[in-house]
């Protein structure tokens, strides 16, 4: 499922501020998003979707190693060779 905008930025927040406490109102057109610092310096909207970026990319990141890995199980039980624990881990029984 795709994460909202609203909850990017929260996320994104939250990693760049573990302390930061407040809310992200609005989910669907960024323009429109308001922040509740609740107290806190704001970050920089800059800097909220440069971390944005970075968390998608990790994400995009570790689904595609996922895949990789399911690929290479796949093709070493066909070829009958040896798996490794991460690979022998994707398989569902």
């Amino acid at each position: 499922m795709e994460k909202t905008i609203g909850m990017k930025y929260a996320e994104a927040i939250k990693a760049l501020n573990a302390d930061w406490s407040g809310t992200v109102i609005g989910d669907v057109v960024e323009k429109d998003l308001v922040i509740n610092w609740d107290g806190q310096d704001p970050i920089s909207t800059s800097d909220i979707k440069a971390k944005i970026t970075a968390m998608d990319k990790a994400e995009t990141d570790a689904a595609k190693a996922i895949t990789d890995l399911k690929a290479s199980a796949k093709a070493k039980l066909i070829a009958g060779t040896k798996l490794t624990e991460d690979e022998a881990n994707t398989i569902v029984l």
